[in-house]
Parts: C-alpha cells; sequence; structure tokens
C-alpha cells in the first residue's frame, strides 16, 4: 500500500511541477502547483512527517496559493508583454536535458556513497512543532519574518500593476 501511495504522490509531484511550467495559462499553472504541493505533503507523511506535511498543506497550499489565485485573477492571464528571445524554442529543452543530466549524475554519485552506511544519526525530538517553532521563533525569525513580507510586497505589488493597466486602457 505504500509504495502505490509513493509513486502515486511522486507522479503527481512530478505532473504538478511540469504542469506549473508547460501551462500557458497563469491560472491553470496554480492550480498545478497546488496539485504539486498536495503530492508531496503526502509523501512527506510516508516519511512520517506529520507536522511537515500538515504545515506544508495550511501554508502553502491553503494560504499562499489562494494569494496566488487571487492574484492572478485579479491581475488576469494574458499574453506575455515581451517577445521570446529568438532561438529559445531550441535553446531551452537542451538546457533542460542537460540540467536533467547534471541532476542525475549528482543524485546517483551521492546514493551510491550512501550504499553501505546506516543513515544519518537524528534526534528524537527532531522535527516536531516544539523543536520547529523554537527554530522559526528564534534562529530564524528574520528570515522567516523577510520572506513574510516578501510575499506582501509582491501581492500589493501585482495589485499596483493591474491597477495602472487598467489605467493605461482606459
Amino acid at each position: 500500500m505504500e509504495e502505490v501511495l509513493f509513486f502515486g504522490s511522486a507522479i503527481g509531484a512530478l505532473g504538478g511541477a511540469v504542469g506549473v511550467v508547460a501551462m500557458r495559462n497563469p491560472f491553470y499553472s496554480v492550480l498545478a502547483l497546488i496539485v504539486h504541493l498536495f503530492s508531496l505533503a503526502a509523501l512527506f507523511l510516508l516519511l512520517s512527517s506529520a507536522f511537515l506535511a500538515a504545515a506544508q498543506v495550511v501554508v502553502y497550499a491553503g494560504a499562499v496559493m489562494v494569494l496566488y489565485v487571487f492574484v492572478v485573477a485579479y491581475v488576469g492571464g494574458g499574453e506575455p508583454a515581451w517577445e521570446p528571445i529568438p532561438g529559445q524554442r531550441l535553446l531551452a529543452p537542451l538546457l533542460a536535458i542537460a540540467l536533467f543530466v547534471e541532476l542525475s549524475v549528482a543524485v546517483l554519485a551521492s546514493a551510491l556513497l550512501a550504499l553501505g552506511t546506516e543513515g544519518p544519526d537524528v534526534d528524537p525530538g527532531f522535527g516536531n512543532p516544539e523543536a520547529v517553532g523554537t527554530l522559526l521563533l528564534e534562529k530564524f525569525l528574520l528570515p522567516f519574518e523577510a520572506a513574510s513580507i516578501m510575499l506582501l510586497l509582491a501581492a500589493i505589488g501585482a495589485v499596483v500593476l493591474a491597477g495602472k493597466r487598467q489605467e493605461d486602457t482606459a
């Protein structure tokens, strides 16, 4: 049963990631990202990380994606404002294949080095809500708050740009 859930979640995560890049409509791209994030949450559950899976669903697939959906719906998904770079349709797949080969070599090399080992030593309290809260609110408070401010500024910027575009068309 775990194997079926793993492969289903892995296919959903990969399909959602490809959908984010491949979709031309930004609204459908955001929906594909939601599928990707839910699939990652299922993979976290398989790793016995219920807190991280719940945070993935509540924070990313819930709050952040709702914000993205509203911004995309407000701004609208039109054609891109710029022309594609000449030769981009040929160069982009070649770069994607090169990146895939590079990442595959890196993953396989590190996996082969770890074949005869026991795995990492993890403390019993690692990943529980208390440890995560302590890290977020003590050690990483500044980056945590900076990320939230950046998300807020991005949403405000999208609304301002949409307002300017509506003024130009009027």
